[in-house]
């Protein structure tokens, strides 16, 4: 109860304050924002190593290389995708259609942050959320708060030091659920941005205010019998053992052409996927999952070998995945579920269309609306899945870890992926600065209007000659008018 009180009153404290900061900040002009988040970048950038550290040891999840990846592009890559676009006074005009659009901050943003990508996430926060002059306060995980504060701490120091108002952005550190919801709802927060676990997310919708939200990506890989086969097991290994699968957009089952299954096996097991028996399969689903279906917190961003000991199964230390061969979706099959760890489900099927049922199975199972990554060279099949899959992004011919998140894609560098209305989400789109920014228009006037929508001025005119009866008349109103003509030359 002491934390519960203790977190909301900071809550409250740190909301108040950004949105005084930020009271400040909506005058700032817009080469002040940029050089602010410009520091703000460099600054995490230079950090990264350190910080991913911090993460690694304090939630025990992943692996430093890879979580400075991240940073990077939390940091940089963010920066680079966002630093041109115009957020402050006029960002737009379109004189030939008589509109001038006007950027408006949104106010100030709560962001919950993941306990899987804790600093890399808070990096990218905020710096959409100040690019678009808003504060923000950030609410980490309980196992993240160290790592996340930290980052914060270096981020503000920075955008201080170049003029950026004290308090615009912080991070809680007295973490409890009372102090996170009280700062959703708190009167100046204007809206939501909720990275993390299903729960969370719903709660943030709840809160009768703007939120985007993510929800759970059980992201199905399909490999075609046209794909470059050793080419999708490199990426599939190394996306599947990317930080040890704690980004919601990796790989979660390989759904493959039964005509290049065999051969698919053997190059993945080349470099380190390790094929496990189903008894093998049945004590990794126990230890993966409670009765109820709910990740196993100990599981998440594990090793091959960790996740061993855990199921008491002895094995290689050249697993750099564990892959299970699977023949059914759904709660009767937990490995069908969302893996936040080095597991990976295996399923066959004879030809694309088949190949195309299991991956909707898959994604109605727990990722709709998320990512689906596909291997071939036949556009058609690439098409086909494009259009028939009930996600928003389709990665060809790449990693889902970092192709999801626009390292090595087009995408919008994000670590806040939208799962579109079939999702629970309001955009399916990788959230990034211009979701947190209004947009006034100044509309003029290009066409008349209908002649009905105006009113008859002939009819509602009063004749000059028509004076009300037993009123003022014509030659009166005349004659005063002379009179105060001679008095004003006077």
């Amino acid at each position: 109860m002491d934390l519960d009180i203790e977190s909301m009153q900071e809550a409250r404290d740190l909301a108040e304050a950004a949105y005084q900061a930020q009271q400040a900040f909506f005058h700032f002009t817009q080469e002040q924002v940029d050089r602010i988040c410009a520091a703000m970048a460099d600054a995490a950038y230079r950090e990264s190593e350190r910080l991913a550290r911090l993460a690694s040891e304090e939630t025990g999840y992943g692996i430093p290389e890879h979580k400075t990846i991240k940073n990077h592009l939390g940091s940089r890559s963010v920066w680079e995708s966002i630093k041109d676009v115009k957020t402050v006074g006029v960002i737009r005009e379109d004189r030939a259609r008589g509109l001038v659009e006007i950027g408006w901050p949104m106010g100030v943003v709560a962001a919950i942050s993941p306990s899987t990508n804790p600093t890399s996430t808070v990096m990218y926060k905020t710096l959409i959320a100040v690019k678009a002059r808003n504060g923000i306060v950030h609410a980490p995980h309980p196992m993240a708060y160290r790592c996340c504060g930290e980052t914060i701490r270096v981020m503000a120091a920075a955008g201080e030091a170049d003029g950026m108002p004290k308090g615009l952005i912080s991070c809680m550190a007295k973490i409890s659920l009372a102090g996170t919801q009280e700062l959703m709802r708190h009167r100046r927060i204007a809206v939501i941005v909720a990275t993390g676990g299903t729960e969370i997310v719903r709660v943030a919708h709840s809160m009768g205010k703007p939120a985007y939200g993510v929800g759970p990506g059980n992201v199905p890989c399909y490999v075609d019998r046209s794909a470059d086969i050793k080419k999708a097991a490199l990426y599939i290994v190394s996306s599947k053992a990317f930080d040890n699968s704690v980004i919601c957009a990796t790989e979660q089952s390989v759904v493959v052409d039964r005509p290049v299954a065999n051969e698919l096996r053997i190059e993945m097991e080349k470099l380190g996927a390790y094929f496990v028996s189903p008894a093998e399969a049945e004590a990794l689903a126990r230890v993966l999952f409670r009765p109820n279906g709910a990740i196993n917190p100990q599981s998440v961003g594990k090793t091959p070998q960790v996740l061993g000991q855990l199921a008491n199964l002895q094995i290689p230390a050249s697993a750099r995945i564990l892959v299970a061969r699977l023949d059914k979706v759904g709660a009767d099959e937990p490995l069908s579920r969302e893996k936040l760890t080095t597991v990976l489900g295996w399923y066959e099927a004879e030809g694309w269309e088949a190949g195309c049922e299991r991956c909707i199975e898959l994604i109605r199972f727990g990722g709709r609306g998320h990512t689906l990554v596909i291997h071939a060279t036949d556009e058609h099949v690439i098409l086909q899945f494009g259009l028939e899959k009930p996600v928003f992004r389709i990665l060809v011919n790449t990693m889902g870890t970092i192709g999801s998140v626009g390292v090595t894609t087009s995408l919008m560098p994000s670590m806040t992926l939208g799962s579109g209305g079939i999702g629970g989400s309001i955009t399916g789109d990788n959230i990034t600065t211009t979701h947190l920014l209004n947009v006034k228009r100044l509309a003029y006037e290009v066409k008349p209007p209908p002649a009905q929508a105006l009113l008859n001025t002939a009819a509602a005119a009063t004749p000059a000659h028509s004076i009300p009866s037993g009123g003022i008349t014509q030659a009166d109103i005349e004659e005063i008018v002379r009179r105060v003509l001679a008095e004003i030359k006077r």
